[in-house]
């Protein structure tokens, strides 16, 4: 049996908590179509306390992006946080320095 693909999520905004959850839903039709699971691992937003309408339990919290992004136990990064520059820049160039796949949100986020 191959290993579920271990995701991490940086920002948990009304596009990162659709994302968890859409993961979570869908995760039968995800595995039969890649071959494997898809589970959300990790995660990391501003405010851990912010109702996000999607349930977080059993999920790990890094405490920035750049923690989340050079995480050895994620396979995939992904990066939707808002605003352009750091943390997200730097979050999104360790991901890229590492041995994990980066996944970003198409916006300004480069200096």
């Amino acid at each position: 049996m191959v290993a579920p693909l271990k995701v991490g999520i940086a920002g948990l905004g009304t596009v990162g908590a659709e994302v968890v959850r859409l993961i979570e839903e869908q995760s039968r039709m995800l595995s039969a179509r890649s071959g494997r699971g898809v589970r959300v691992v990790a995660v990391t937003a501003r405010s851990k306390a912010k109702k996000r309408g999607v349930d977080l339990r059993g999920i790990e919290w890094a405490k920035n992006p750049l923690q989340l992004a050079n995480d050895p136990g994620i396979d995939c990064f992904v990066e939707l946080m808002g605003g352009s520059g750091d943390p997200a820049f730097a979050a999104i160039e360790a991901a890229l320095n590492g041995p994990e796949d980066c996944i970003r949100e198409m916006r300004d986020t480069y200096r």
